[in-house]
C-alpha cells in the first residue's frame, strides 16, 4: 500500500507519505509534488508512516530539495530508523533538513 496526502497552510505545503517509495510509486509521489514545488513557499515531509524508500524515492526527493532550497526550504520531518539509516549511508544526512 502507498498514499500521499498534501495540504496547503499560509504558503507552507505539508505532505504525507505512507508505505514504500520505490521504482513504482515515486513517480505518484512526483506527481504530487509538481503542485506542491510551483505554489508553495515552503515544503514539509513527513515520513512517520513510510516504511522504506529506494533510490528512486531519494531521487524525487533530491530534485525537490534543489527546487524548494530557492524558496522557503524543504524539512523532512518523523524519520524512521530505517530511512534515517538509508538517509546516512547515502549521505542525504548532510543533503536534507531532517527534523
Amino acid at each position: 500500500m502507498f498514499d500521499v496526502n498534501k495540504k496547503f497552510e499560509n504558503g507552507e505545503a505539508y505532505v504525507t507519505v505512507e508505505g514504500r517509495l520505490d521504482t513504482v510509486t515515486s513517480p505518484q509521489l512526483e506527481e504530487v509534488l509538481k503542485d506542491v514545488l510551483e505554489n508553495a513557499d515552503t515544503l514539509v515531509i513527513d515520513f512517520e508512516k513510510l516504511d522504506y524508500i529506494s533510490s528512486a524515492g531519494l531521487r524525487v526527493l533530491l530534485a525537490s530539495q534543489k527546487v524548494m532550497s530557492k524558496k522557503g526550504g524543504m524539512k523532512v520531518k518523523n524519520v524512521g530508523e530505517t530511512i534515517m539509516e538509508i538517509f546516512d549511508v547515502t549521505g542525504f544526512v548532510d543533503i536534507l533538513d531532517i527534523e
